[in-house]
């Protein structure tokens, strides 16, 4: 069963910015704004485990991981740089409100 859970205020996430968060069963997850619109997905890179929200860089679609700099399309979750092969899990987002909140 999916739970829809408020995350935050939509202002809270810039253009162009990546937001950390935690759902209520402690996983993390990163909120990135690509013009305008929010996607959400797993924190950590599938390839290093490494934080997405605090070490990522986003760059349009694309969010790069700082670790080894492979990459994925925050959209979709495809990975798209090597060394990156597995996706990343995303999520539907809505705004009500002005809050962001995040399936799962």
């Amino acid at each position: 069963m999916s739970r829809k859970t408020a995350i935050c205020p939509l202002a809270e996430i810039l253009v162009g910015e990546i937001k950390g968060a935690s759902l209520p069963d402690g996983e993390r997850i990163a909120l990135f704004n690509v013009d305008g619109a929010i996607y959400a997905t797993d924190d950590l890179c599938t390839h290093g485990q490494s934080s997405l929200s605090e070490e990522g860089t986003l760059n349009g679609k694309t969010v790069e991981c700082g670790w080894h700099f492979g990459a994925f399309d925050v959209t979709t979750g495809a990975a798209c740089a090597m060394p990156c092969i597995t996706p990343l899990c995303t999520y539907p987002v809505s705004i009500v409100e002005g809050i962001v909140h995040v399936e799962k």
